[in-house]
């Protein structure tokens, strides 16, 4: 099984529509974005879903205090680093909850990204929430991490081109299931999630 986290969570009946059909993970945007949400926005969706439902927080370059305090208000389980931010940062972090790291791809992964201190490492496309792919054959030496996520222009569709290179620990969406910004389709979101639970067998 491959999990999922459905991102850029905006409406309280998304969220708890993501987490019906399967969701493993819901996630809110607090930096710049047609998605972003103030803390105490997400921390309304947050109450409303089950106990089960990861909470991630997804933050560009702010510094570990601004982070801790959006996570305590918005009742966060995890954070996500979405910037340039120093290993220094996110080790401080881990000491109060699970850090995944997010690198943006533009040609072949690094392979220095696998010595990132995070619980899981992301890789989205150049222009995150744009929706536009990339090669998955840039992944290369990330197939070796073990809680590699997958982001950048997943579509139910595209879900088969990427098991066709390896089987990721969770994948990410976020326009892909969505009919307009911050607003998500239920045909297109149930589509993903069933394609993601059926995994890379």
């Amino acid at each position: 099984m491959v999990r999922s986290k459905v991102c850029g969570i905006t409406r309280v009946e998304d969220a708890l529509m993501a987490e019906r059909l399967g969701a493993w993970a819901l996630g809110f945007v607090f930096a710049p974005s047609k998605r972003r949400v103030e803390p105490d926005q997400a921390a309304a969706i947050a109450r409303r879903l089950g106990p089960f439902a990861a909470r991630v927080g997804v933050f560009v370059d702010s510094e570990p205090e601004e982070v801790l305090r959006v996570a305590r208000r918005a009742g966060l389980t995890a954070l996500q680093l979405h910037g340039s931010e120093p290993p220094e940062w996110a080790a401080a972090l881990r000491r109060h909850l699970p850090v995944i790291k997010a690198f943006r791809l533009s040609g072949p992964a690094d392979p220095a990204w696998l010595e990132y201190p995070a619980d899981a490492i992301l890789v989205d496309g150049a222009t995150p929430g744009s929706g536009k792919p990339y090669q998955p054959e840039w992944l290369g030496p990330l197939w070796s991490h073990p809680r590699l996520i997958v982001a950048g222009g997943l579509t139910a569709e595209r879900l088969g081109e990427l098991y066709a290179y390896g089987c990721p620990y969770a994948v990410d969406v976020s326009s892909g299931v969505e009919s307009s910004p911050g607003r998500k389709d239920a045909q297109k979101l149930k589509a993903f999630l069933q394609a993601s639970a059926r995994g890379c067998g």
